[in-house]
């Protein structure tokens, strides 16, 4: 690996992290548990365009450790239901990628949204030992697609600055 993709991926591991610590700051603003807009999810896309499936793999691992360990929650509860949306909305996103010509970025991102929930349930499910969970899913559902188009348009605009730079 060169020393410059090296640098990159570190610097989007710091970016997804201050994105992760940030957000697990800021008060809800619906009080609905587990809804957040998830602005991490910006650099695991991010990461995808720029580079590929293993880096983003690696920006999700680290980013929900060194966040879940900058909010004192690392190996509790919400970092399994966050790590385990993460990876699946990272594996949702990777394969809709390969599809792009029919998605496009902000589509990926909603698709990720949703995938996040459903991987939270899943993880919160086993914890629980109560498939009764998922009568939630509805309500994940409805509001993770504002939530996805909202970092799905700002994902757009930044690969679309980054392009125009030059940079990728």
């Amino acid at each position: 690996m060169s020393t410059k993709k090296l640098a990159l991926i570190a610097i989007l591991v710091a970016q997804a992290t201050v994105l992760h610590y940030i957000e697990s700051l800021l008060p809800n603003p619906i009080p609905i548990p587990g809804v957040k807009l998830g602005l991490a999810n910006i650099i695991t896309l991010l990461a995808l365009v720029m580079f590929d499936f293993k880096t983003s793999l690696t920006v999700i691992s680290l980013r929900t450790v060194l966040g879940s360990l900058l909010s004192g929650t690392l190996f509790g509860v919400g970092f399994l239901l966050s790590f385990s949306g993460a990876l699946l909305a990272g594996c949702v996103m990777a394969l809709l990628l390969l599809l792009s010509p029919y998605f496009s970025l902000i589509g990926i991102s909603i698709a990720g949204a949703v995938a996040h929930c459903v991987g939270q349930l899943i993880m919160a499910s086993l914890i629980l030992s109560q498939p009764g969970i998922f009568y939630y899913l509805p309500v994940m559902l409805l509001l993770s697609v504002p939530t996805g188009c909202i970092t799905g348009l700002l994902l757009w605009e930044l690969v679309k600055y980054l392009r125009s730079t030059k940079q990728i």
